[in-house]
C-alpha cells in the first residue's frame, strides 16, 4: 500500500522550534530530514539555517559554522519588523520551490520566472510580480535565493561614446546597413562575435544572434582565426542548404581580426556567388551589436569570465545553446526564441 504524504500547514517557527532544530543538525540530522521531523517544509528549514548562521571559535583556534537558535530568532524579529508589507507567499510552496529551483539551479531572472509562468499556463494560489520577488530575496524569504544568485544586477547606462574612425572597416560599413534592419521587423538578420577562452586556451565559441527573434546559434571552434570562422559558417550552411541565404540575409561583426576574410565569410561552400551580406561595426561600439552583447553576458551565467573552453564540450555547448533559446524574453511578451524562430523557418521551407 503506498504511504500518503504527510501535509504540512504552515506555520512560523517558534523559539522552541530553533532550539530543536539546533539539537537535530548538532546530531547530524539532514536539513531535509530536520523538516520532516519538524513538520517543516524544507525551505524553511534552509532559510532557518542560514538566518541563524555564526562562525564558532573551536577550542584548538579552529573555526566551523554552526546554527545558533537565538541569533536566528533575533534575526527573525529584526526582519519581521523591517520587511514592511505581509509576506504574500503563504503556503505555497510550490511556487516558492519553482521560484527558488528556477533562478537557484536554471539560473533565470526573476522576469523570466514570471514569463514562464505564463508561458506554461501554471496555476499558483498567490500571483507574484517582478518587483515583489526581488523584494522577497532581498528579505530572505528563500531559502536557497540571495542577491549573488540574480543573474544580472541592475548597472547604470552608459553614456554611447562618440566614433572616432580611425581606420576604414574590413569589409561594408554599418553606415551602409538598410535602415529596417534597425527596426527589427524582418527575419534573417544577424550579429556575430566570439566569446573567448581563459588562460592559454585556444578554443572560442562563435555565436549568431537572429536580432527579430533573438535566436542564438553557439559553435565550438578550435581557436579565434579567420580559417575557424569560415568552417563554423559552412556547417550551419550545410545544414540549411540552399535556404542559408534566406536565413543569414544579412550578418553583422565587428572588426576583429576573425572576421577580417569578408569574402570567406560571405562566399558560399561550394560554388560561386555569395551567401550573405557582411556588415561592419564602428570601433569600440559594441553597442551596434546589442543583442550579441546581451546574449554574451547570458551565456557566462554557465561559463563565466575564468573559464577553459579546453575543458568544454560540443553537448554542454549544445545544453548552453538550447537552454538560451528556450529562455523566455520579457522583450518577446515571455515568447522563446526557439519557438519564434521554428516559425520564420517553417515559413521559409514551406514556401520552397
Amino acid at each position: 500500500m503506498k504511504k500518503e504524504k504527510k501535509e504540512r500547514k504552515f506555520k512560523h517557527m517558534t523559539k522552541t522550534d530553533r532550539i530543536r532544530l539546533e539539537e537535530k543538525i548538532m546530531a547530524g540530522k539532514s536539513p531535509q530530514q530536520a523538516a520532516d521531523e519538524l513538520g517543516f517544509h524544507v525551505s524553511t528549514i534552509y532559510r532557518e539555517l542560514k538566518r541563524g548562521q555564526y562562525e564558532h571559535l573551536n577550542s584548538d583556534y579552529t573555526t566551523e559554522i554552526r546554527y545558533s537558535p537565538d541569533i536566528g530568532e533575533e534575526r527573525h524579529a529584526r526582519n519581521m519588523k523591517a520587511k514592511g508589507p505581509a509576506i504574500k507567499l503563504g503556503h505555497d510552496y510550490a511556487l516558492a520551490e519553482f521560484i527558488e529551483t528556477k533562478i537557484a539551479d536554471e539560473k533565470y531572472s526573476p522576469g523570466a520566472v514570471i514569463g514562464e509562468i505564463k508561458r506554461q499556463g501554471l496555476e499558483f494560489s498567490v500571483t507574484l510580480s517582478k518587483p515583489t520577488i526581488y523584494r522577497y530575496i532581498e528579505i530572505g524569504v528563500f531559502g536557497r535565493i540571495t542577491n549573488a544568485d540574480l543573474p544580472e544586477k541592475s548597472k547604470k547606462k552608459k553614456r554611447k561614446k562618440k566614433n572616432t574612425i580611425k581606420r576604414a572597416p574590413r569589409g561594408e560599413s554599418i553606415e551602409n546597413r538598410p535602415a529596417e534592419i534597425d527596426e527589427r521587423n524582418t527575419f534573417g538578420n544577424w550579429e556575430m562575435d566570439t566569446v573567448v577562452s581563459a588562460g592559454h586556451a585556444k578554443e572560442t565559441l562563435l555565436v549568431l544572434t537572429e536580432r527579430l527573434t533573438r535566436y542564438e546559434f553557439m559553435l565550438l571552434m578550435p581557436d579565434r582565426t579567420t580559417e575557424s570562422v569560415v568552417k563554423a559558417l559552412n556547417r550551419i550552411e550545410w545544414r540549411f542548404g540552399k535556404h542559408f541565404p534566406e536565413i543569414f540575409k544579412t550578418i553583422t561583426c565587428d572588426n576583429g581580426v576573425e572576421f577580417s576574410d569578408c569574402a570567406g565569410i560571405e562566399k558560399k561552400r561550394r560554388g560561386k556567388g555569395k551567401r550573405t551580406k557582411v556588415y561592419y561595426c564602428h570601433p569600440y561600439s559594441s553597442y551596434e551589436r546589442g543583442s550579441n552583447e546581451k546574449q554574451n553576458r547570458m551565456i557566462r551565467r554557465w561559463l563565466p569570465k575564468g573559464t577553459s573552453f579546453g575543458s568544454v564540450s560540443e553537448e554542454e555547448v549544445a545544453r548552453i545553446e538550447a537552454w538560451l533559446n528556450n529562455y523566455p524574453r520579457e522583450i518577446l511578451d515571455f515568447q522563446a526564441s526557439a519557438d519564434l524562430f521554428e516559425e520564420h523557418l517553417a515559413a521559409i521551407l514551406g514556401a520552397a
